[in-house]
């Protein structure tokens, strides 16, 4: 299916009828959202067969891997939405203190206003439509500007979309770097961005002009760490899996191995024996593999391997005509290595060995903080170690991927793997304001007459008293507070002499615990 670019004169007018649609208040209904959110999921289940070959033209991806990291995250996104909207949406009222009791003090969840999300080809329909599902939930108009990259997804959904979403309020624009830039250079209420960190710099600097809010999810090596005490065979399944899912396409793939001197040999071994199980005597016949989108992409991941001075142990034939490679594991990879320059993005799997995780971990804290971090181990010490040694958007142990299917688990990154999260009620949060609302009575004014002017000693006394809860920082010996409160409520913490020290107790709890030993990390 062809994909036709939005004309660039219509932009303007696009973005203007979605921004007056929305101060028209035309998504702030509950029902209204959740009539939207029902017509995305229908949309989504009653064009299967479509989406199915649309993604397989772009992708080759399988109709398995497609519900699963697609479609089937999306449409239980929406069913969670519409089921909790009432209570996301609900007004939440917050503790005050006495002067406040009579009010009504809360935080609203307002929606943001227009809100453009640009979605990534390597997920063509999850990484657009995920975020939109808590961009109309929460009250927004939407306009969607997929990859053009995943150009028969791209056309089919400008062709579905407008049979089931509200066309004044949700709009998609179709085209490459001129209209997306054209795009930012218009006035949003937030953008949601899923691609490079290179590209995700660019939309953050054209943001920045209009201070526009960003969500950013962009990417990094995400690394395995694999003690020498694991299950060696579930470990390479797992990882297979991780890797090769969508043909290693994937932000959050296992970028690079870690593993513990000793099971090298053994896993190597394991990971023949997955790939065997899971593609048969040949990946490039399987119809459970999929391929590399474009020949671009292709040909930078074919250098990889030309250059990189590892040794391949699984894998390696390509085929650019078919845009094929196989599952690859590549050993005796060095740091400097050409495969650990940067994201690699396909089915290449380059292994670090090492004495001990220490060593990865510093290896790790080298580099930038990547997207997801994956540890395989029976060791809770040394399980522990990692994580509090390291940062990472996310973390899964003894695993690898399926972190991102949880609904209730933000996602995203940190640094320069990513700005906010999102998924489930966090997606909803994304795209709402939190307002803070005081509502006063007009009795009670005598009471004001505390903090209006002339001011006088007395009433600075009684103000201090009324407006700051201090009890819960009473003294070690119970000084009665200012003022003479007898519940002290005002008492104020004896602070040391300048250049004494406050004391410490010391006990067994307050001792630093040790790194765990050598041969857990």
């Amino acid at each position: 299916m062809a994909l036709t670019y939005t004309p660039v004169d219509d932009i303007p007018k696009i973005v203007q009828g979605l921004r007056s649609a929305f101060n028209a208040n035309l998504t702030k209904s509950l029902e209204y959202r959740k009539q939207q959110l029902r017509g995305l999921y229908n949309m989504l289940s009653e064009n299967e067969a479509a989406i199915c070959e649309a993604v397989f033209q772009d992708l080759h991806k399988p109709p398995a891997e497609l519900m699963i990291g697609e479609s089937g995250m999306i449409k239980q996104e929406c069913i969670d939405a519409i089921k909790n909207l009432e209570k996301w949406a609900a007004n939440r009222s917050v503790k005050t203190g006495i002067v406040n009791k009579f009010d009504n003090v809360h935080i609203r969840k307002d929606p943001l206003g227009l809100v453009l999300i640009i979605g990534a080809w390597n997920y063509p329909l999850n990484l657009l439509l995920a975020p939109a599902v808590g961009a109309i939930a929460a009250g927004n108009t939407v306009l969607l500007k997929p990859s053009e990259v995943a150009a028969n997804t791209a056309a089919l959904l400008t062709k579905l979309l407008p049979s089931y979403l509200d066309q004044r309020c949700y709009r998609i624009v179709n085209g490459a770097a001129a209209e997306t830039t054209l795009l930012l250079e218009h006035k949003f209420d937030h953008i949601f961005y899923t691609g490079s960190g290179a590209v995700g710099k660019i939309i953050m600097g054209a943001a920045a002009k209009q201070l526009t809010p960003v969500t950013l999810e962009l990417g990094g090596k995400s690394p395995a760490f694999i003690a020498r005490d694991v299950d060696v065979a579930v470990t390479a399944r797992r990882l297979s899996f991780g890797k090769f899912f969508n043909c290693g396409q994937t932000c959050i793939a296992p970028d690079y191995l870690i593993v513990e001197r000793g099971i090298e040999d053994k896993l190597i071994e394991a990971f023949k024996a997955s790939i065997q199980e899971f593609y048969g005597s040949s990946a490039k016949s399987s119809s459970s593999y999929g391929r590399i989108v474009n020949k671009s992409h292709f040909q930078r991941l074919k250098s990889l391997l030309d250059q990189t001075k590892g040794k391949v142990v699984v894998g390696g034939e390509t085929d650019e005509e078919d845009l094929f490679i196989a599952p690859t594991l590549v050993t005796d990879v060095e740091k400097d290595d050409k495969l650990m320059e940067g994201e690699i993005f396909g089915p290449i799997l380059p292994m670090i060995i090492v004495d001990r995780l220490a060593e990865g971990v510093k290896l790790v804290n080298q580099g930038d903080q990547p997207l997801a971090l994956y540890m395989f181990s029976k060791n809770k010490k040394a399980i522990d170690y990692v994580l509090d040694h390291t940062r990472s958007g996310g973390v899964v142990v003894n695993d690898a991927l399926v972190h991102f299917i949880v609904s209730n688990l933000p996602f995203g990154g940190t640094g320069p793997s990513g700005i906010g999260n999102y998924h489930g009620k966090r997606s909803f949060d994304v795209f709402s304001h939190e307002r803070s609302a005081l509502i006063k009575s007009m009795g009670m004014e005598k009471l004001n007459d505390l903090r209006y002017p002339p001011y006088t000693e007395k009433k600075t006394r009684w103000l201090d008293w009324f407006l700051w809860d201090k009890a819960s920082f009473s003294s070690e010996k119970g000084t009665s507070a200012a003022g003479g409160n007898p519940n002290g409520r005002n008492s104020s913490p004896q602070l040391p002499e300048a250049g004494g020290k406050p004391s410490v107790a010391k006990s067994e709890s307050s001792k630093i615990s040790h790194v765990p030993s050598a041969s857990a990390v």
